[in-house]
C-alpha cells in the first residue's frame, strides 16, 4: 500500500500547528508518508489574489506524488484548484468559502472531500459547503481556529470531535 497524504498550510502557521499536526497524524497512523508543504506567503498580495501562489506551490510538490490525499488549512485550500484538476481526495480544515476562487475550485472536484468549519468564522458558509459535498462537519460557534466560547475544554472537545469526523473520512471513503 503507497499512500501520500500532503500538509498544506494556512497562512500564518505551518504544517506541524494545531489541527494540521492532527491531520497529519491520522493520515500517517493509516500509512501514510507525509509530505510536509513550509511556506511564507507572499505579504504584498490580498488574499483574494493568493490562489495562484498556493496552487503553484501545491502543483510542484503534488506532481511527484502518486494520488495523494490533500489536507489544508484555510490559505491552503485554495489548493482545492490542484485536487480537482488531478482528481484528488481532501480534507479542507476551515476553508476559504467566501472565496469565489476557493468555492469554485471546489465545485469542479471529481473526488470526495471534507470540509470542516466553524458558523463564527467569516470564511465559512455552511450552506455552500453542503451543496458542494455530502461531506461536512460543522461547528456551532467555531471560529476560523476552531475555537468556541467558554472553557478551553469545549475547545478541546471540538478538536477530538473534527479528529473524529477526518479518520472515519480516511476509513470509510478515501482509504476504505
Amino acid at each position: 500500500m503507497d499512500r501520500h497524504a500532503v500538509i498544506i498550510p494556512g497562512g500564518r502557521h505551518g504544517p506541524f500547528a494545531g489541527l494540521l499536526a492532527y491531520a497529519g497524524a491520522a493520515a500517517a497512523r493509516r500509512d501514510a508518508k507525509l509530505e510536509l508543504i513550509s511556506w511564507t506567503p507572499p505579504d504584498d498580495r490580498p488574499l483574494l489574489e493568493s490562489w495562484t501562489w498556493v496552487h503553484d506551490q501545491v502543483t510542484s510538490v503534488v506532481e511527484k506524488l502518486p494520488a495523494p490525499l490533500l489536507i489544508g488549512k484555510s490559505l491552503g485550500s485554495y489548493g482545492a484548484g490542484v485536487a480537482a484538476a488531478r482528481a484528488l481526495p481532501a480534507v479542507w480544515l476551515t476553508p476559504l468559502l467566501t472565496m469565489p476562487a476557493c468555492a469554485e475550485a471546489l465545485s469542479r472536484a471529481t473526488k470526495p472531500f471534507l470540509l470542516v468549519g466553524g458558523t463564527a468564522d467569516e470564511y465559512w458558509d455552511g450552506e455552500v459547503a453542503r451543496e458542494l459535498t455530502p461531506h461536512v462537519f460543522e461547528v456551532a460557534g467555531a471560529d476560523h481556529g476552531m475555537l468556541v466560547p467558554g472553557p478551553l475544554r469545549d475547545s478541546a472537545d471540538v478538536l477530538g470531535r473534527i479528529l473524529t469526523a477526518i479518520e472515519a473520512f480516511l476509513d470509510d471513503v478515501v482509504w476504505r
